[in-house]
């Protein structure tokens, strides 16, 4: 029997004691990570948002099994967020459909949830009217023309059934009271209000396709309702993706388990605390790129060595060598050279120790 079919549904219960530590654990990661985002500068707290946000679009499809192009997703969400000279990334429907549910969840997260709001996600998310090469229902809720709505997996005349939706009649019922619960005012926790959300909606699985990305949608939605901020700094999406097998053997715990859902909650908390861990290594990383421009704001250097620093400090792949210089600055050896020279004479370079017939370079120590 599913959540759904129980009597009491969708009356949850959960052992808030249980919860309470790693909750507050969670909130003082919160805290710290907006703290520590706060020394930054507008330039640096942009950059950091669109990596995010960038990510949990990603993400967010990866999970289903979708791959975007990063360049095409970063250029949507930066142009959107009004960077500067955003670049300008190869154009994709999906893309933009995805970026603009992503940003419309987080920025828009104070205005009321409506099933046209919702209707209009799910056909961004599908702009021609199909997912791979089967024709689906766009911008309306299933009506379960092909049969019941069921999670599938496993070779085809082999699949097995790890959940079975409710049937179509009930939709429109359902999201009414959804709906009607994630409008009011919240009166849980902020985390678990996200955590609910996300699992309220995808086992409703109210549309024919898109459930899953529209529910972590929600769920960042629900946070930034939590947080009372349009920036976003961490990808949820992303640690989700990461520990995709825990996350929907989690879920499918879940829906097949009763009303009470202190272990979905206590996965969903700490899955969220990971992803606010990685968010401040990440953010470790712009405050070290801050601090290195401000204590070298004066140093004579070229657009060059500039924008070769600016590649070193966002986490050069392999080691820098004069050679890998000179291809990606589009430069000669000698000029190369030179430029690394000059950059070790100001002391912003430094040479590693080995290798003296292929010399590598990182950046010095303040």
């Amino acid at each position: 029997m599913y959540i759904w079919e129980l009597p009491e549904w969708p009356h949850f219960r959960w052992n808030a004691e249980r919860l309470a530590d790693p909750l507050a654990d969670a909130h003082v990661k919160q805290g710290f990570l907006l703290g520590s985002m706060a020394r930054l500068g507008f330039a640096q707290r942009l950059e950091a948002e669109v990596e995010a946000l960038t990510e949990e679009a990603i993400k967010s499809s990866e999970i289903e099994g979708e791959h975007l192009n990063p360049e095409s997703v970063r250029s949507s969400v930066a142009r959107r967020l009004g960077v500067p000279n955003a670049a300008l990334g190869p154009e994709d429907r999906r893309v933009e459909g995805i970026v603009a549910m992503t940003l419309d969840a987080t920025k828009n997260f104070s205005t009321p949830l409506t099933r046209e709001r919702l209707f209009g996600w799910q056909a961004a998310l599908f702009p021609t009217g199909y997912s791979g090469l089967r024709k689906i229902k766009t911008g309306g809720w299933r009506d379960d023309a092909d049969g019941p709505m069921e999670v599938l997996s496993g070779p085809v005349g082999h699949e097995t059934v790890h959940f079975q939706a409710p049937p179509a009649e009930r939709v429109e019922a359902e999201m009414r009271a959804f709906l009607a619960w994630f409008n009011e005012p919240p009166t849980t926790d902020g985390i678990l209000q996200a955590a609910i959300a996300h699992l309220w909606f995808v086992t409703i699985h109210p549309f024919e396709d898109g459930n899953g990305r529209i529910a972590r949608a929600l769920a960042d939605m629900s946070l930034a309702r939590s947080e009372k901020s349009p920036q976003r700094f961490y990808s949820l999406a992303s640690e989700i993706r990461r520990e995709r097998p825990d996350y929907y053997a989690s879920l499918e715990g879940a829906q097949q388990g009763g009303l009470e859902i202190t272990k979905r909650l206590l996965w969903f908390i700490e899955c969220f605390s990971r992803a606010l861990d990685a968010a401040e290594v990440a953010c470790a990383g712009v405050l070290c790129k801050a601090d290195f421009w401000q204590r070298n704001a004066l140093a004579p250097l070229n657009e060059r060595q500039r924008n070769m620093l600016d590649r070193v400090l966002d986490g050069f792949e392999g080691k820098l060598t004069a050679r890998k210089w000179a291809v990606i600055a589009k430069c000669s050896m000698p000029t190369a050279q030179r430029d690394i020279k000059d950059l070790i004479d100001l002391g912003l370079l430094i040479r590693n120790e080995g290798g003296s017939k292929n010399a590598s370079y990182s950046i010095a120590a303040p």
